[in-house]
């Protein structure tokens, strides 16, 4: 049983350009696709998939971290989605990496191990995405040390 419903709504602008409503008081987004298809003038839908699912990590990891008062600002991350054809030579996001980058170096922040080892669990876009596509996730601090992930 669901507990809560998203509305997004999406009114075409023209060819493929399309403003999205989110909700009240919220500002409008204006996606389209690249040239030949479109102008390239806003966001794909792809990109907006790379951002749902790095923005949920990102939350995800900052709220694992903070139960613990723990404070990792800023957190910065990079996602790469992979678009390539599938069998069928269709066009489709073959994979997804996304790579946390800590604010600060690991030894500043206690209880580590233990975010690292579960805060995937608790992003919900990545663990619905990642049912389709496959989701890699690096963690790295703020001196570029691997903390999680290949």
């Amino acid at each position: 049983m669901s507990e809560k419903t998203i509305t997004v709504e999406l009114r075409q602008r023209s060819k493929y350009q399309f403003d999205i409503e989110f909700s009240e008081g919220m500002p409008q987004l204006m996606t389209d696709e690249p040239a030949p298809l479109g102008e390239g003038k806003g966001p794909t839908p792809v990109h907006l998939l790379a951002a749902a699912v790095g923005n949920c990590l990102s939350d995800a990891l900052y709220f694992a971290l903070a139960k613990f008062k723990q404070s990792p600002e800023p957190i910065h991350t990079v996602v790469l989605a992979e678009v390539g054809r599938n069998a069928e030579g269709r066009m489709r996001v073959l994979r997804i990496e996304a790579k946390l980058h800590l604010g600060l170096e690991a030894h500043q922040l206690e209880y580590l191990d233990r975010v690292l080892s579960q805060f995937e669990d608790f992003c919900t876009v990545t663990q619905s995405v990642g049912q389709g596509i496959p989701i890699h996730t690096r963690v790295l601090d703020s001196k570029g040390v691997i903390l999680k992930g290949p």
